[in-house]
């Protein structure tokens, strides 16, 4: 346990932003299955829709600083890839 203030409090900073860039990852992760589970069922404009959604989310998370840009644009890829396949 630390028993010096400045410590004390970047615990408790540390604890609040681990919190928030846990639910960040946790909403991605849900958007990028929506995706895929309506290019699976092969409802395209459903589809095509959530896509965007989860890309605006992973734009989101860069923007907060919870994903590196590259980490960002290489997930992007990817999932467009995989729902365009599945759509196709």
């Amino acid at each position: 346990m630390a028993n010096i203030k400045s410590q004390e409090k970047r615990n408790r900073q540390t604890e609040k932003r681990y919190a928030r860039n846990k639910a960040v990852r946790s909403e991605l992760k849900t958007r990028e299955k929506n995706a895929l589970a309506a290019a699976e069922a092969g409802d395209a404009a459903e589809a095509e829709e959530l896509l965007r959604i989860a890309q605006k989310q992973i734009d989101m998370a860069t923007t907060k600083g919870v994903l590196h840009a590259n980490t960002a644009a290489r997930r992007k890829s990817r999932l467009t890839r995989r729902v365009r396949s599945l759509l196709a």
